[in-house]
Formats: structure tokens, C-alpha cells, sequence
């Protein structure tokens, strides 16, 4: 039985009528452009075709009710409840909870109309793991409430409040990245984001180039802690380059050339931090011209650079992500491949050519569980569309 399918079966189970609604939010993958969003870089994400589906209708009662199938737990949190981050009876609030209770609470902000709901949903984006299974729950539940508020707003728009959601109430200081790919993903298409004006525009690529996603099966808390720290590097390497460069708003407007000339001015942890960003935002200027030119080599090699500044410079690898990226670039028919994601544990995604791809995640597989005696899962994804209400 499909995802869909079962999410509205336990629906029915659990509250005894149908569902009014089935929502579908993708989680994403992102191509290039990894730690810039929240130093107003370009990004390079895709939506991918796994998703949580949410099942969900209005319900009689004052609070929410909220099953979480994976993880077989409920929650139950009213609009009041959730400021205090806390159920309905007070109690506190599961850790999972705070990504739906965050998206009420961003809408509450903007005085929008947030019924009560009972829900169910289910995810088959792998948690931990770098492909925003978050995102996708934020955008998911931002849906259901659009629906049963009965309001509209623009997919960017919802993916803003879901990003304010993440950052303001569960405490993680991310970029738009995530929630917008999960929000405005376009079948078969890359979305070239500028994260500091919001503007973008779908990149395709060639039909004969398989996107490949390689777990490593090693899953991380988002790190937050290490993930705010860096955060907070760039805002400070900003602070410090500032002093002879007073137009500066950001890592982004830093020319390589500048960096290179000011670098000492920084402490040496700050300057491997900040060179991270600089350099991965040039890597960005040169994508739209090398995929309109179809030069996917030189792409795959951003991609391989990508990956050793994330490790050596930006140091948010970890053994099993590198063994995973070795081994995939030794085999034949990869362009590139390196982290995607926050990092520390999580997944891979690398370019393939589309004949070699089968190949490529069978041989990657298995040469990676013999060296590291764990058992990764490789799948080829395609780009899909994003957030959706769906019919029953």
C-alpha cells in the first residue's frame, strides 16, 4: 500500500471518519550551494519524490490532535498551548511536535485563521539524514492549515513562515533553503534560488544525468548546537571584515580576491569557516552557465570541491560521509558527489550518468558496507513538484 494510502487508512482507524484533506510536502536535495543560505548565497536545491503526507480534517474539540505514525506518538497542543511550548494539558511538548506546533504558532503571528485539526501523517524522507524531513513536515501542516483556514498565500510566502517556524520556535537558525524547495519544487527541474532577494528560476538538467542519494545510514540530531555555531562564525567573520570593507552585509558580498587579501584579520578557525562560504558562493556564480552549456563534468568538479571544503574547511563531515563520497568518485559514470544537507552524518548525492546509474548504487553499496560494516540505502530520485494538497 502506497504512503498516501496508509496514512488515510490510519486516519480512519485512529478518528473513525474521513479524512477531509491529503496533503503531500517533498523533502529536497540540494546540488550546490551548501551553508550559504544563511549568508544570503545561491542555492541549488531540488524537491525530491519522497514526501510526508499528512491526512487531516477540523476537529470538535479545542485542541489538535496530531499522530505521528513513524513514531507512533500523539500530540495534542492548542494555540495557546503552543506558546508555551507545551500540550494542552500542559505537559510538554514531544521534541517531533515542535515542527507542527511551530508552524501554528508562525501563523498565529500573522493573525491567520489556525482550526483545530486532528491529523496523521507519515514520512518516507529518512530523519537525520540531510534531505529536510523537517522542512517537509513544516510545509506539510503549513498546507493543512491553509486549507482548513480557508486562506491562500503564496507558496514563498508559506515557505517563510515556515522557515521563521524553525528558526524562532524549535531554535534552529536555518536558511529559507529548505522550506522553499519543499514549497516551490518543479518536476524534473533544479531551482536556482537567490536567498537574498528570493528570486529564482528552474535549471534543468540533462535527461541522460540520474540524481543519486546515498545514506550513510549515520543520523545526527541537526546538530543544532554545531549548526548555530557556524551560524554564528559567518555573523562574526561579517563583523570582523567589515573594518575594511564597510559595505559588507554579508558573507555574500565578500570577492574571493578580498577574502584572500584580509583573511589574516580573522582568527583561524573564523578564516576556514568564512573561506567555506566564499569560496562555495563563487562555485555558485558559475552554475547557471555551466548547466545551460550542458558542461557536466566541470559541474561534478564544483561538486568535488564542494565536499572538501565542506570537510577541511567548514569540518561538518564525518568518517562515513567521506568513505562514501571516496568510493563514488572513483566509479565510473559519476560526475560528483559530496555531503548534502547540514552534515555530520546523513547523505550523499552524486551526479550520475543515467546508463551507469543501477551500476553506480550497486557496486557504491557495497563497497562501502565492506568498509565500514554498515548498510547504507542508495536510491535514484528525480526532481519532483512541490507541496500539495491532493484528492482523496
Amino acid at each position: 500500500m502506497e504512503l498516501a494510502e496508509q496514512v488515510i487508512s490510519k486516519y480512519i482507524n485512529r478518528f473513525k471518519s474521513q479524512p477531509q484533506y491529503l496533503i503531500r510536502a517533498p523533502g529536497r536535495v540540494n546540488l550546490l550551494g551548501e551553508h550559504v543560505d544563511y549568508n544570503a548565497g545561491l542555492v541549488l536545491p531540488a524537491a525530491i519524490d519522497r514526501a510526508t503526507y499528512i491526512a487531516c480534517s477540523p476537529s470538535a474539540t479545542p485542541h489538535s490532535t496530531l499522530w505521528a505514525v513513524d513514531l507512533n506518538q500523539e500530540a495534542f497542543f492548542s494555540a495557546e498551548s503552543v506558546s508555551a511550548k507545551t500540550q494542552a494539558d500542559a505537559t510538554p511538548l514531544p521534541e517531533w511536535a515542535f515542527y507542527p506546533a511551530g508552524v501554528l504558532w508562525s501563523l498565529r503571528q500573522e493573525n491567520l485563521s489556525t482550526p483545530a485539526m486532528n491529523a496523521v501523517f507519515s514520512s518516507n524522507v529518512p530523519r537525520g539524514a540531510g534531505l529536510s524531513s523537517s522542512a517537509a513536515v513544516e510545509m506539510g501542516f503549513m498546507l493543512a492549515w491553509q486549507a482548513l483556514g480557508g486562506w491562500e498565500m503564496p507558496a514563498l510566502q508559506l515557505a517563510l513562515l515556515a522557515q521563521k517556524a524553525e528558526s524562532q520556535y524549535v531554535g534552529v537558525n536555518c536558511g529559507i533553503m529548505d522550506q522553499f524547495a519543499s514549497a516551490c519544487g518543479i518536476k524534473d527541474k533544479l531551482l536556482l534560488l537567490d536567498c537574498r532577494s528570493l528570486e529564482w528560476k528552474p535549471l534543468t538538467l540533462p535527461t541522460d544525468i540520474a540524481i543519486v542519494i546515498a545514506d550513510t545510514s549515520i543520523r545526527r540530531k541537526l546538530a543544532a548546537s554545531a549548526y548555530n555555531e557556524r551560524h554564528q562564525a559567518c555573523a562574526e567573520a561579517v563583523r570582523l571584515l567589515q573594518k575594511s570593507l564597510p559595505h559588507i552585509r554579508a558573507l555574500r558580498d565578500v570577492r574571493v580576491e578580498d577574502f584572500n587579501r584580509l583573511s589574516d584579520q580573522l582568527p583561524v578557525k573564523l578564516e576556514r569557516r568564512a573561506r567555506h562560504v566564499v569560496e562555495e558562493i563563487e562555485r555558485m556564480n558559475q552554475v547557471e552557465a555551466l548547466l545551460s552549456a550542458g558542461k557536466i563534468q566541470e559541474f561534478g568538479q564544483l561538486m568535488n570541491q564542494c565536499h572538501a571544503s565542506l570537510r577541511d574547511l567548514y569540518e561538518v563531515s564525518c568518517a562515513e560521509l567521506n568513505s562514501m563520497v571516496e568510493i563514488a568518485q572513483t566509479l565510473k559514470g559519476c560526475y560528483g558527489a559530496r555531503l548534502t544537507g547540514a552534515g555530520f552524518g546523513g547523505c550523499t548525492v552524486n551526479l550520475v550518468e543515467q546508463t551507469h546509474a543501477e551500476n553506480f548504487a550497486l557496486t557504491l553499496a557495497e563497497t562501502y558496507q565492506a568498509r565500514t560494516n554498515l548498510q547504507p540505502e542508495i536510491y535514484i530520485t528525480h526532481a519532483a513538484r512541490g507541496a500539495e494538497l491532493i484528492e482523496i
